[in-house]
């Protein structure tokens, strides 16, 4: 018997949206009754997501969106395919912004590379490499010659690339993150303060681990993603990593070896972090856990 498998895709479109709670409500229903699961986030300046269903799913849920928002397609569309739904709900949340930048941003107006042309510019000498994403998500896996902000909120993107960074770094940018979206609102900012050759990488990560072939790539490790898989390799198959039920973050298989990581109460990340309290929480949480799957 074939295994069966979903369609995850990730997408999203700047366009002016009446944010308003009647059109939350209608994608909610849609999601619904389409078993379609994930997150929608819609804002005055468009909506992003990503959403798991059945093969081929998307078709119908794209003529909703079109017809709802009064436009023709997406800016960026990314697909993948796995043998379980990643998303546990659906959800469709109205925001300020489809990325918290304080930025506001009405079209798509960088400039864009597509993977293939990503490789060739990555590797100038006058380029400098910037993984716009979260410090976890770099140590994770990054390109060649890639440096981090090392910032937890995207809003501290403002501060750290300053008029006074420009100066300092007389640099063609290249910048990405995983599906695209974060850097369209941070190239937005650095235009704002004068600079203009800044590139981002089309569709992000995920467009490239889907068109470049591993043995060709200058991508190093996994992509972190936001749902049950945590994390991508090439052609989107899932990673090694895992969650950790404490604190939430991403871990490997060293960090399972490490002494400090029990199942289900504390890794080398959290560990020393959790108050006597929460360890005895986790610890009984785990092991109801444990009893239930006993009794399935």
């Amino acid at each position: 018997m074939q295994k069966k498998e979903y369609d995850i895709i990730s997408f999203y479109k700047f366009c002016p949206i009446e944010t308003i709670e009647d059109l939350r409500i209608q994608f909610k229903k849609n999601l619904i009754d389409h078993s379609i699961k994930g997150t929608i986030i819609l804002s005055p300046e468009g909506i992003n997501g990503t959403i798991a269903g059945s093969n081929g799913f998307f078709k119908s849920f794209s003529n909703f969106v079109f017809k709802k928002l009064k436009i023709e397609n997406f800016d960026v569309i990314n697909t993948s395919r796995t043998s379980f739904i990643p998303f546990n709900k659906p959800k469709v949340k109205i925001k300020k912004e489809v990325v918290p930048i304080e930025i506001n941003t009405q079209s798509r107006e960088g400039k864009h590379l597509s993977p293939e042309q990503w490789d060739e510019f990555i590797s100038k000498e006058d380029v400098m490499v910037i993984d716009i994403r979260k410090p976890f998500e770099y140590e994770m896996g990054t390109f060649n010659k890639a440096i981090n902000p090392n910032i937890n909120n995207f809003r501290e993107f403002k501060n750290y690339f300053s008029k006074d960074f420009l100066r300092k770094n007389n640099k063609k940018f290249a910048i990405f993150c995983t599906g695209g979206i974060r850097c369209e609102k941070a190239a937005d900012h650095l235009k704002s303060i004068g600079m203009d050759e800044v590139y981002q990488l089309e569709g992000g990560i995920l467009n490239y681990l889907n068109n470049i072939k591993e043995e060709n790539s200058q991508w190093n490790g996994e992509c972190y993603v936001f749902d049950q898989r945590v994390s991508v390799k090439h052609q989107s198959i899932q990673g090694s990593y895992s969650t950790c039920h404490a604190c939430r973050m991403p871990i490997s298989k060293k960090d399972k070896d490490s002494k400090h990581f029990i199942e289900g109460i504390s890794c080398p990340k959290c560990f020393d972090k959790l108050t006597e309290d929460q360890k005895k929480r986790f610890a009984m949480r785990q092991f109801n856990i444990k009893h239930a799957k006993k009794n399935d």
